[in-house]
């Protein structure tokens, strides 16, 4: 029996859309957009900087920083859930206009897709979000996410919670040390379902707790001819 990782290769992606992506982005065939996404803690911007290291492309990271409500948010969820959450809407269709301008391949580290179909979700499900707040929050995400270009791959990187606690635990960012680990689970649960019907790219599905590309030279070619595949 193998005990190589399972990088998993997935498209949904209907024919038409894939026919008209082809000729939408025939003036800037040469230009290429990376997306990865996954739990908090799952290894994104880690990617994201490994990636950038390899080939000439430029990275787009959440904003977390950014947020004046995520303290906050993370010491009263209900509270501040609806305020974090517009904040970061606006600031990611903000994020995404500016990488879909960008004349060079982009990679981007958590996708405007995610913030309203895992975290956003998530806390309307909870009951940390009113339904009032949900509604107007959905109302504005279904205005805008239309206006966003799908990327050419979506990296979804796949990690037990478990090994997600332990990472959050050793970058010892403060305000996340006292994250609930069921609230992480639920996270889990909402980015499998999601990942399970997404169909605007192809996906590439990264186990981060089994492959290592930072020292094992293996896994390392592995990754990079599986995203060249695509990009």
């Amino acid at each position: 029996m193998s005990n190589e990782p399972n990088i998993i290769e997935v498209d949904r992606t209907p024919k038409a859309a894939r026919s008209r992506r082809r000729r939408e982005s025939e003036p800037r065939a040469d230009r290429k957009y990376i997306a990865v996404s996954g739990n908090i803690g799952s290894g994104k911007s880690s990617l994201v900087e490994f990636l950038c290291q390899h080939w000439q492309i430029k990275p787009f990271f959440e904003p977390n920083e950014e947020n004046p409500y995520l303290k906050d948010f993370y010491e009263n969820m209900s509270r501040w859930s609806f305020h974090s959450q517009i904040h970061f809407l606006t600031a990611k269709f903000k994020l995404h206009l500016e990488l879909d301008a960008a004349s060079q391949d982009v990679i981007q580290d958590r996708t405007i897709w995610e913030d309203a179909e895992i975290f956003a979700e998530n806390l309307y499900r909870q009951g940390q979000m009113s339904e009032r707040e949900y509604d107007t929050y959905r109302q504005l995400y279904e205005s805008i996410k239309y206006q966003v270009r799908p990327p050419d791959l979506m990296l979804y990187l796949r990690c037990p919670v478990s090994t997600v606690r332990k990472r959050i635990e050793m970058r010892g960012r403060q305000m996340e040390q006292d994250i609930p680990e069921d609230y992480l689970d639920r996270l889990q649960r909402l980015y499998e379902d999601w990942i399970d019907d997404y169909e605007l790219s192809p996906v590439v599905i990264v186990p981060t707790d089994e492959i290592d590309y930072i020292t094992n030279l293996v896994d390392c070619h592995d990754l990079l001819t599986t995203i060249e595949k695509y990009v």
